[in-house]
C-alpha cells in the first residue's frame, strides 16, 4: 500500500545534496493515509507532500537519478535534487492548484483524486522523459480516464530556458482553462517539479493573479523551494505585450529586471492572446 507523508515547513529543501539532511528529513513527517477510497472532497492546507509509490528501485535507478541530478544542477544551476525513489511529491499551492513531481503509478492517480480532489493534471514532459524512468504512461493515462481526470499535454524540453520560454503562453492558457472550469483543483507537474511545472504555475500567478513576478516567485518557492527560470518567464511576457509592437528593443537589450511587473493594459493584452490560444 502506498503511503504519504508531509514535509515540515522547516526542512522542505527536496535534497541539497547532503544524505544525513534528506534522512533526517524523511525521518520526521508524519505519515497519514495515501490508499484509494478516501474523501474526493477533502482538501489538505498549504504545504510538501510525498506519496511513496516509486516505479524505479535497485542500482539502476540509482543511476538514473544521479545523472539526471547531475545535469540539473549543471544546466539549471542550482542545488536542488529529485528523488525518484521516494515517490511522488508535491506542494499545495492554493485551494486550485498543486504542483509537484510526475506520477508514477495509477496509485498516484488515485491519490490525486481521492486525497486532492484534482480534476486536471496538466503533463510538462516530453515521451522521453516518462520513457527515462520506465514510466507505464498508458496505464496512467487509462487511470486518468477512470476517475474522470482529464490529463493535458504541453511538452517542453527539460533544462531549456528557450524551449520553456516558447512553451509558457500554451501551458498557461491550458492551466487558465482548467481553473476556470472549477471542477476541482489541477495538478501540474513536469519531472522532478522543480523547473518547468513552478514556472508555469509562477506565470500564471503573475499573469492572471494580482502580483509581480517576484511575488508570485517567492510565494511559490517559500512552498515547494525550487529554481525556475525566472528570465524565462520575463522573457515569455515580454514575447506576449511587446508581440505586435515594432518599435520593441530586442528582450536581450533590456535590463535585468524587465518585465517583473507589467501595467494592467499588457496585463490585459496577456489575457487576450493567452485566451486565444485556446481556440488555436
Amino acid at each position: 500500500m502506498a503511503n504519504t507523508a508531509r514535509l515540515p515547513a522547516s526542512s522542505c529543501s527536496l535534497g541539497t545534496g547532503s544524505s544525513t539532511t534528506t534522512r533526517s528529513r524523511w525521518a520526521t513527517m508524519a505519515a497519514v493515509g495515501c490508499a484509494p477510497g478516501g474523501s474526493n472532497t477533502r482538501r489538505r492546507s498549504v504545504g510538501l507532500f510525498l506519496c511513496r509509490s516509486s516505479s524505479t528501485a535497485g542500482a539502476q535507478g540509482g543511476r538514473r537519478m544521479e545523472d539526471y541530478n547531475t545535469a540539473m544542477k549543471r544546466m539549471m544551476r542550482n542545488p536542488y535534487e529529485y528523488h525518484h525513489d521516494l515517490g511522488m511529491n508535491y506542494a499545495v499551492i492554493s485551494d486550485s492548484l498543486i504542483v509537484g513531481s510526475q506520477p508514477q503509478t495509477p496509485g498516484d492517480i488515485d491519490h490525486l483524486k481521492n486525497e486532492e480532489n484534482v480534476a486536471y493534471i496538466l503533463c510538462l514532459q516530453q515521451d522521453k522523459d516518462i520513457e527515462y524512468w520506465g514510466i507505464d504512461f498508458p496505464a496512467i493515462l487509462s487511470r486518468c480516464k477512470e476517475l474522470g481526470i482529464q490529463h493535458i499535454r504541453r511538452p517542453a524540453v527539460d533544462f531549456d530556458p528557450d524551449s520553456l520560454r516558447s512553451q509558457l503562453p500554451k501551458a498557461v492558457s491550458a492551466l487558465e482553462w482548467a481553473i476556470s472550469q472549477c471542477k476541482g483543483r489541477v495538478y501540474v507537474h513536469c519531472t522532478a517539479g522543480l523547473g518547468r511545472a513552478p514556472a508555469v504555475a509562477i506565470a500564471y500567478m503573475f499573469w492572471f493573479e494580482d502580483m509581480d513576478l517576484n511575488t508570485a516567485y517567492k510565494k511559490l518557492t517559500s512552498i515547494r523551494p525550487c529554481g525556475p527560470n525566472k528570465r524565462a518567464i520575463r522573457a515569455a511576457t515580454y514575447d506576449l505585450a511587446k508581440k505586435d509592437d515594432p518599435w520593441k528593443e530586442p528582450f536581450e537589450n533590456l535590463p535585468e529586471n524587465a518585465f517583473e511587473g507589467i501595467a494592467d493594459w499588457e496585463k490585459k493584452i496577456i489575457h487576450d492572446r493567452i485566451r486565444a490560444l485556446r481556440e488555436a
